[in-house]
């Protein structure tokens, strides 16, 4: 089955602000970096349940799954969840920062 690949607001506005970074820190490599980040994603059209289960399942009402990407002290954490034909990228971070709390996940606090 192939799946449909949709990045949440909170998702589009985390990977605008990694390329924001990449681009300061790196500005020709800042837009190469981008699409390679999104060709990964794409991977996520078959078989997302590859991936293995995010730490923050244990906190939330939908089965969390995370996807790295890249290599080193740069690698980012697409935390996701598969809803039909479609999955839902939440949230992208850097792998090395904390787990996200509920209301990072935009999960009521129940």
């Amino acid at each position: 089955m192939n799946y449909y690949v949709r990045l949440q607001p909170l998702a589009l506005e985390d990977l605008d602000q990694a390329y924001k970074n990449a681009a300061k820190h790196a500005p020709n490599t800042a837009a190469d970096w981008l699409e390679r980040f999104h060709d990964a994603l794409k991977t996520l059209e078959t078989n997302p349940e590859r991936c293995s289960l995010a730490p923050e399942n244990l906190k939330s009402t939908r089965t969390l799954r995370q996807f790295l990407f890249g290599k080193g002290r740069n690698v980012f954490r697409s935390v996701f969840t598969v809803e039909g034909d479609t999955v839902w990228i939440v949230r992208i971070r850097r792998a090395a920062r904390r787990q996200m709390t509920k209301k990072d996940l935009g999960e009521p606090n129940i």
